[in-house]
């Protein structure tokens, strides 16, 4: 189990609803990857992410709904800068499972 923090600390993590919209190569990454480039709506705009979600493909990926923390400092992750981070599930199996909500929702909407 792991440390318990406060509602505060909590609530200082701005996770947010995004669509992915692109999703190119990552050659020069250590471990594999993709760069992903997420749309978060009209607040925040287009963000990218580099992510170790290899099992997923281009297509299953594209068009997408994940959960991202968006206000992380930027990450320089070799020549990309990574400014969100997606979340998902460790599984043993196959890696990272992303999260993403249960049907639509709207772009940007806050996770509580």
């Amino acid at each position: 189990m792991s440390e318990t923090i406060s509602w505060d600390q909590f609530a200082a993590v701005d996770m947010r609803v995004g669509r992915i919209v692109a999703v190119e190569d990552f050659p020069e990454a250590r471990r594999p990857a993709w760069k992903l480039r997420i749309d978060f709506g009209p607040e925040l705009g287009e963000k990218r992410s580099s992510a170790q979600i290899t099992h997923y493909s281009r297509e299953e990926l594209e068009g997408r709904l994940v959960v991202a923390v968006v206000n992380f400092p930027p990450k320089q992750i070799g020549p990309f800068l990574s400014e969100v981070l997606v979340l998902g599930a460790l599984d043993e199996r196959r890696g990272v499972v992303l999260l993403q909500p249960d049907g639509e929702a709207e772009l940007g909407s806050r996770i509580a």
